[in-house]
């Protein structure tokens, strides 16, 4: 509660302050009482020191910092047995080479701040906690910051996955602070040849680990005769990962000035412009007035879009306050047409704002979106899927089946996410759309669920994906839905013409099946056209869900808009009730569906295999499995699901949901082995990338037989 405590009231000038005095005075106690600690003291086993974590040694993937400049310099960290698995595996989603470059426009940038980094989203094979911190209103942001404290920040892939399926870049950072920083900053600022060797190393971890560049925190006075060497240190890195990284990005924090003083100036100004203009931005710190976003602006010229004004979520000194009036900050900058750096929105979670996170992050979100408006779009290309799922939930279910009933948490699992607009008004909201990840889904852990009162013909719209889709050929449109009583769910579609400089725009219904003659007296007059579904697959396997898919042709036209139709197949019905749930939908050019290699075309191999058995009879293994194409063809996927089957003398048991990997290799933690099995058959389900499956059967596979021990 005290950290808390400060990091709400306390602004950054103050804590420096008091961190060093704190550092002074725990230094000292430590050196009096070092001496006079008995040798031979006995420890509980709660207070014995906890094995130092070696990345060398194969253990369960996790993302981590890099702490000192001799492992930068060093480059252990591609030693690591853990580098391979924070390999980001989702390229940066644009429109061709230059849809990865910013757009000539004012930008939101978010820097994530959450309780030290590192926490639920360190495990990069998903962890179990499904309530654990996410961002899934990527519609809203341009540019993504990891940050923690640590020397070296490397954003975990699940971050870069998620951000990079969105269209929005991820940036490391590189951060020197308090009395420990400024050595460091001496020690990497010796020469100019070294302050390039350390620039190189920071664009290397870019580059390989697939992140868009870093954010560079010198807060730290530096003697003046060091400030040239830090500009180029900054220049080449800027430099170098441009050369590397189509789109990257430096950006540098207001902190320490041309003259070496640790001065925040709250805007751009003569004392932090030379770093500005050698990098691809400036994070101006919180505490600006309200002129100051509009004297930058003319400071920054035609890069006004370059700078960024930092506001403070937690509040410290912030302009307008931050929490719930961040938007007041937004207005002011956007009035000056710069950008915006939002830090610590981790503010909701971390203070656990009513009445729950899900309805707190979306009531604050909309907040943001009313002042500043959205930033991305799509879809944008095809094909195009959305399960909705937020990357943490209570279960997970791949084609309506349910296979695995834990809850876990995996940012990079999270799908294209919805544009829901958020009222918080349950008394005059006649239907309410929201993500659940707590019931039924069709596919991973999540859905949209609209719930409320529909009277007699009524119906209403929500929206859903707000796109650019061009589109000359005929359109395959597929959504699962899952409802209760009359409740339909119906998709319209807006497409955009122009011609001769007239925009023109057509609206069309894609409507659920039931009576064809009923739905076109109801919905003719009010679309340009009404289709209902070539195709309707009732699932055996999951009673409840609805598979449909419909055909549009719209010539020369783009589709910039989906919404859900809310509507009941029977006007006449005495329940007044609604609830129905939307599953998934997939928009594709081609009625045929994704085709897979047969496992034959696979070559699965183990790696660090590692037998235990305990005093009761238990065995378990732990195994690195990695898989690989082995002709030269082409072929996308999203990801891939790994399962195991139990085998007793080459008879086989019920497949096992064991995880998710999103590169070519996954890491079998201390599998639990029953007894009498006597092989493991672990099998690699390939996913498409419009949501189609491999056949489990046809499936790569790697068999073990289980060793006596």
């Amino acid at each position: 509660m005290l950290n808390l405590f400060l990091r709400t009231f306390i602004n950054r000038q103050t804590l420096i302050s008091i961190k060093n005095f704190y550092t002074s005075i725990i230094h000292t106690i430590l050196l009096l009482l070092l001496p006079f600690t008995p040798k031979n003291m006995a420890t509980t086993d709660n207070d014995a020191p906890q094995p130092e974590f070696d990345p060398t040694v194969p253990s369960t993937p996790v993302s981590y910092p890099i702490k000192t400049l001799t492992d930068l310099k060093q480059r252990t960290y591609f030693e690591s047995f853990h580098f391979p698995f924070n390999k980001a595996s989702v390229p940066l989603s644009g429109n061709g080479v230059d849809g990865v470059m910013l757009p000539n426009r004012r930008r939101m940038m978010v820097c994530h701040d959450m309780a030290g980094g590192y926490i639920d989203d360190k495990w990069i094979q998903g962890g179990s906690n499904a309530e654990s911190y996410a961002i899934w209103h990527w519609y809203l942001i341009d540019i993504f910051i990891y940050f923690s404290h640590n020397l070296v920040t490397l954003p975990p892939p699940s971050w870069v996955n998620a951000a990079h399926k969105h269209g929005v870049k991820v940036l490391g950072t590189f951060i020197v602070e308090w009395d420990e920083g400024r050595a460091i900053a001496e020690q990497f600022l010796a020469t100019i040849d070294d302050a390039k060797t350390y620039a190189e190393r920071l664009a290397e971890l870019a580059h390989k680990l697939g992140f868009d560049g870093w954010l560079i925190n010198m807060e730290v006075s530096l003697n003046v005769e060091k400030i040239p060497i830090l500009k180029e240190f900054v220049s080449h890195l800027t430099e170098v990962m441009h050369s590397l990284v189509l789109g990257s990005l430096v950006i540098w924090y207001d902190s320490v000035t041309i003259d070496g003083e640790l001065k925040w100036q709250d805007q751009l100004n003569g004392s932090n412009k030379p770093f500005f203009d050698v990098c691809d931005g400036i994070f101006m710190n919180y505490s600006w007035k309200e002129d100051y976003p509009r004297l930058s602006a003319a400071v920054a010229g035609d890069r006004k879009f370059d700078v960024y004004m930092g506001i403070d979520v937690f509040g410290r000194g912030t302009y307008g306050g931050g929490q719930w009036t961040t938007n007041v900050a937004l207005d002011v900058i956007k009035k000056s047409d710069v950008s915006a750096a939002v830090f610590a929105p981790g503010w909701i979670y971390e203070t656990q704002q009513p009445p729950d996170f899900q309805t707190a992050q979306n009531r604050w979100w909309e907040l943001v979106e009313k002042s500043w408006g959205i930033s991305q779009i799509y879809p944008k290309v095809l094909p195009f899927y959305s399960n909705f799922d937020q990357g943490r939930g209570y279960h997970i279910s791949v084609g309506g089946n349910l296979v695995s009933d834990a809850p876990w948490n995996n940012l990079s699992n999270q799908s294209f996410q919805p544009y829901l607009e958020f009222s918080g008004d349950t008394e005059t909201e006649t239907i309410q759309a929201f993500v659940d990840f707590k019931q039924a889904s069709y596919s991973g852990g999540g859905n949209i669920t609209f719930k409320g009162v529909l009277e007699g013909d009524a119906y209403i719209t929500k929206r859903i994906f707000h796109g650019k889709i061009h589109s000359g050929n005929s359109l395959r449109f597929t959504f699962s839905v899952k409802a209760e009583g009359s409740s339909m769910i119906g998709l319209s579609l807006e497409f955009t013409n122009t011609n001769d400089d007239m925009e023109k725009k057509t609206s069309i219904l894609l409507a659920s099946w039931g009576d064809t003659l009923l739905t076109m007296e109801r919905f003719s007059s009010k679309y340009s056209s009404v289709i209902m579904p070539h195709h309707v697959n009732k699932l055996e396997t999951a009673p409840g869900w609805i598979i449909q898919e419909s055909n549009v042709t719209m010539q020369e036209s783009t589709l910039t808009g989906i919404h859900a139709l809310c509507y009941k197949s029977d006007p006449k019905s005495s329940s007044s009730d609604y609830h129905a749930v939307l599953g998934h939908i997939s928009i594709q050019t081609s009625a045929k569906n994704a085709v897979f290699p047969p496992a034959s075309e696979w070559h699965v191999e183990s790696e660090n295999l590692n037998w235990k058995s305990d005093p009761h009879g238990n065995k378990t293994v732990s195994l690195k499995i990695l898989w690989k194409l082995i002709s030269d063809a082409t072929y996308a996927f999203s990801k891939y699901n790994i399962y195991v089957e139990n085998e007793v003398n080459d008879t086989a048991q019920a497949s096992k949901y064991v995880g998710l990997a999103l590169v070519e290799a996954y890491y079998v933690t201390e599998l639990l082995i029953p007894a009498g099995v006597t092989s493991l058959k672990f099998i690699i389900q390939a996913c498409g990338i419009n949501g189609d499956l491999q056949d489990v059967v046809e499936s790569p596979f790697l068999r073990l037989p289980v060793e006596e021990l």
